[in-house]
């Protein structure tokens, strides 16, 4: 069984400094429909580069946001409801739902944070040619919707797909999908294949 909650007395009693719970929110909204529809169309069309030279550690993440607490813990603090954290900011009670998939969890190893546009997918599309340091930003971006917390083996299916590959199994979600999508290509400048583009147009008409 994998629901299972952390109770407060159980933490503390493992020497769990906890923090006050904090209420779920949101990644930043991308933009609405029309203007997606717009940053779609302005997108350069080309064929998916290689992954020649692609390595993770290109992509440097987790970063330190604030004290001890990275990248991931910091979206997961966002976006899960009564988050307690510990000492060195491990989330250690809290209540998660993915959006892909709408699945409820309250255990933080069972989730992924998921880079909206993969780290590969960039990677084939212009982020090869990025600085190191753009790169970085790109992996860690809080500023916009491409770091999701959801369901770890959703995340794991859907690895470096885009959207002509993958797509959620959640359908109510396909218009927000695309959206965020869209705004991570259009704000990083990073090119779409005709096979993506079509099928990001599609999910779009669900909005």
């Amino acid at each position: 069984m994998r629901y299972r909650f952390v109770p407060i007395a159980a933490a503390a009693a493992l020497g769990a400094v906890l923090t006050a719970p904090a209420a779920a929110a949101d990644p930043p909204a991308p933009p609405g429909a029309t203007e997606a529809a717009e940053h779609l169309a302005a997108l350069i069309v080309a064929e998916e580069g290689s992954m020649t030279g692609y390595s993770r550690q290109k992509f440097p993440h987790w970063t330190t946001v604030s004290g001890t607490c990275n990248t991931r813990e910091t979206v997961l603090k966002r976006d899960g409801e009564n988050v307690r954290t510990d000492a060195q900011c491990a989330a250690v009670e809290g209540e998660w739902t993915s959006p892909y998939d709408g699945a409820r969890w309250t255990k933080a190893s069972d989730l992924d944070i998921d880079h909206m546009v993969p780290l590969a997918q960039a990677w084939r599309s212009g982020a090869d040619r990025w600085t190191t340091e753009r790169r970085r930003r790109f992996a860690n971006d809080l500023d916009s919707s491409q770091l999701w917390t959801v369901t770890d083996n959703v995340n794991q299916a859907k690895g470096d797909k885009d959207p002509a590959r993958w797509k959620p199994p959640l359908t109510s979600f396909y218009c927000t999908y695309a959206r965020s999508w869209i705004d991570v290509k259009h704000r990083y400048g990073l090119t779409v294949d005709q096979a993506e583009k079509d099928a990001l147009g599609e999910l779009l008409r669900t909005c």
